[in-house]
């Protein structure tokens, strides 16, 4: 598979997530979950005019492009000018809300002064490994691509002006395509229409559907046929209507806010990105589980990473408070009660990530701020709905994970519980002592193993969040469950005790007493953003502190780039660490929020402003030199947290 780096407009419905080029080329399609899988390794289209050789419409040197979305909606238009022979086409794409149909609609029209007869080329080629080899078929007008597990289905209601199922690299940059077999055994096929002779000024339109099913129930050949027919059957343009109404509808439901004046480019492009924020969400989203991916894939490869299009709890996390805040808290509520409860482990914890269909996805680490990460967004969603069954139905869970985090303090720091001397002196008899020991936590960047700033904050405020769910529900069993209210007031001691804890661990150990700033771990004195945890969201200390204020000064002192964004950490190697994240600004503008300093905060925002992409997508991280994403653009973290910054 090609390396397939930027993502620049996504596009969806309930099942499925796709993804372009600013030259509207079509590079991923995730089916039937945000994250997994994707079918697509190659789909391009292109023209062959008159006696030309194809001309590929994602890229010709005589190509000018113009790509945009229909206003507050998920229907991306891309309009290729072709200057040589002065053909406008206009191509757009969107999926279907209720099925798994991704329309593409082509609109041809003449400005040259000449007849242009024009074929349409398709070329698709398919994800495809030794335990899934894919094959090709032509059948009803159809390409059928299959293997083992999956289908797809190219097809159109204009007739095929012929097919090449195998070895179409050979001569696909003719324009001419050919093939005698029906049926064959590649992944990289082809097929064409006949647009036929286009008049001046005249327009002509091809419709292309690409039609995404599992094979997990067996159908019969009639109930396909009868399927497609149905597809073909479709008034587009009414379809086209109904999405765009459908998104327009959506984003008015989940705004949160007033939108500004558009009265500036300012303005303009703030109110842009909130509303792409909306339409990004759900698009990030399984809804039958309710898991959110951090983003659409950019490196299956793994050539710079370790993949992003999995759930990592603690990302998650983050992005439900958006939710809440865009009054998405079914969403927000799915994600804790469905795919938190199904993914928790036996001893309370969650892995590092998983696929949004609640499966354990690759790992190679363990982090326990994930497992905090999840009993404080609990608590914050619970503030915002204010439903007591909806804590009620999450509390095993968060007292497994508690009693796991009560572990983790026990064996990491220390901090065993020496009343019980029975169990003790067993302990140290039978050497049990190192039963529950856990590996070393990694930080939230995955990239340091140790006992890390951020990570005490989170623990902390799960342990308040603990106790602020059992002053809620405890009411509901003091009459009826003495033996639960027992455990409830028997966790609550052991949280507050570790709670003291970790406070004064922080101060002994993650202070440092020469420069007056708090350190991000016990290892190394680099400035890291997650230091703002202790303030924000995770408040153990006030904004105005003298220990807060002084690490705010060093922070910007070694993190703030001269355009005004920031860094994530001191020495970060990863893409060479000289790129400012969106994330960590909005971090600091947030921070700059709760200590009441607006134009600071404000300042942070213009930064993330001016650095999304022109449909408004925001990225994980920005090129200081071009103000523009530079990699993983729609990273659902980062359009989290403005949404945050913009309450």
């Amino acid at each position: 598979m090609k390396n397939k780096y930027n993502n620049d407009a996504i596009i969806g419905g309930n099942n499925i997530t796709a993804s372009y080029t600013d030259k509207g080329e079509l590079l991923r399609v995730m089916y039937p979950a945000p994250d997994f899988r994707n079918w697509i390794d190659e789909f391009v289209t292109g023209i062959k005019i008159n006696d030309s050789a194809i001309i590929y419409l994602h890229d010709d040197i005589n190509n000018v492009y113009d790509q945009y979305y229909t206003e507050n909606t998920n229907v991306l238009h891309t309009k290729i000018t072709n200057t040589y022979f002065n053909l406008n086409i206009k191509q757009t794409d969107f999926a279907l809300i209720k099925n798994s149909v991704l329309v593409k609609k082509y609109e041809f029209e003449n400005k040259n002064n000449i007849d242009l007869n024009v074929n349409f080329i398709v070329h698709a080629k398919l994800l495809s490994d030794i335990n899934n080899m894919v094959g090709s078929e032509i059948k009803d007008n159809t390409l059928i691509q299959y293997c083992h597990d999956y289908t797809m289905y190219t097809f159109s209601n204009t007739p095929l002006l012929s097919y090449q199922l195998n070895d179409i690299k050979e001569n696909i940059g003719s324009g001419v395509i050919s093939d005698k077999d029906y049926i064959g055994m590649s992944c990289d096929s082809g097929i064409s229409y006949d647009i036929g002779t286009i008049k001046p000024q005249q327009k002509k339109e091809l419709i292309i559907y690409l039609y995404f099913k599992t094979n997990e129930e067996k159908q019969t050949q009639d109930s396909i046929k009868k399927e497609l027919s149905d597809i073909r059957k479709l008034d587009v343009n009414k379809e086209q209507q109904s999405v765009e109404k459908y998104w327009k509808k959506y984003v008015k439901e989940h705004l949160g806010i007033q939108l500004k004046p558009e009265t500036s480019e300012y303005n303009k492009k703030f109110n842009q990105i909130y509303q792409r924020s909306i339409l990004l969400f759900p698009l990030l989203t399984n809804s039958e589980t309710g898991g959110i991916s951090a983003a659409v894939e950019i490196d299956e490869n793994m050539t710079q990473c370790g993949r992003y299009s999995y759930c990592w709890p603690r990302d998650a996390v983050f992005v439900t408070k958006a939710l809440d805040l865009l009054k998405m808290t079914k969403e927000a509520e799915k994600f804790y009660k469905n795919f938190c409860k199904n993914t928790q482990s036996k001893n309370g914890m969650w892995e590092q990530r998983f696929y949004t269909d609640e499966r354990l996805a690759p790992c190679w680490g363990y982090q326990i701020d994930e497992t905090a990460s999840v009993i404080f967004g609990v608590y914050e969603h619970y503030k915002v709905v204010k439903d007591i069954k909806f804590l009620k139905d999450t509390y095993k869970m968060c007292e497994n994970a508690a009693k796991f985090l009560c572990t983790y303090m026990d064996n990491i720091l220390g901090t065993v519980d020496k009343s019980d001397v029975v169990k003790n002196e067993i302990e140290e008899t039978y050497h049990t002592q190192d039963r529950n020991k856990l590996p070393v936590s990694y930080d939230l960047w995955e990239m340091h193993e140790g006992v890390h700033l951020y990570s005490l904050s989170a623990i902390y405020a799960a342990f308040q969040s603990i106790k602020n769910i059992h002053e809620v529900i405890r009411p509901e069993y003091e009459v009826k469950n003495r033996l639960k209210v027992e455990a409830m007031n028997k966790l609550e001691a052991k949280t507050t005790k570790y709670q003291e804890e970790i406070k004064e661990y922080i101060l002994q150990h993650l202070y440092d007493e020469r420069t007056k700033t708090f350190l991000r771990n016990q290892n190394d004195n680099r400035t890291d953003i997650s230091e703002l945890g202790i303030v924000i969201p995770f408040e153990l200390f006030s904004p105005k502190e003298k220990k807060v204020l002084n690490t705010i000064e060093k922070i910007n002192m070694t993190l703030r780039t001269y355009t005004g964004g920031y860094l994530r950490f001191e020495e970060d190697h990863y893409r060479k660490g000289n790129s400012p994240w969106p994330i960590s600004t909005a971090w600091m503008g947030m921070y700059y929020q709760k200590a009441g300093e607006k134009r600071k905060a404000k300042e942070c925002l213009e930064f993330i402003i001016n650095t999304a992409n022109k449909h408004g997508f925001l990225s994980e991280q920005v090129s200081n030199e071009t103000m523009q994403p530079n990699w993983v653009n729609g990273l659902g973290w980062s359009h989290a947290m403005f949404v945050s910054l913009c309450q």
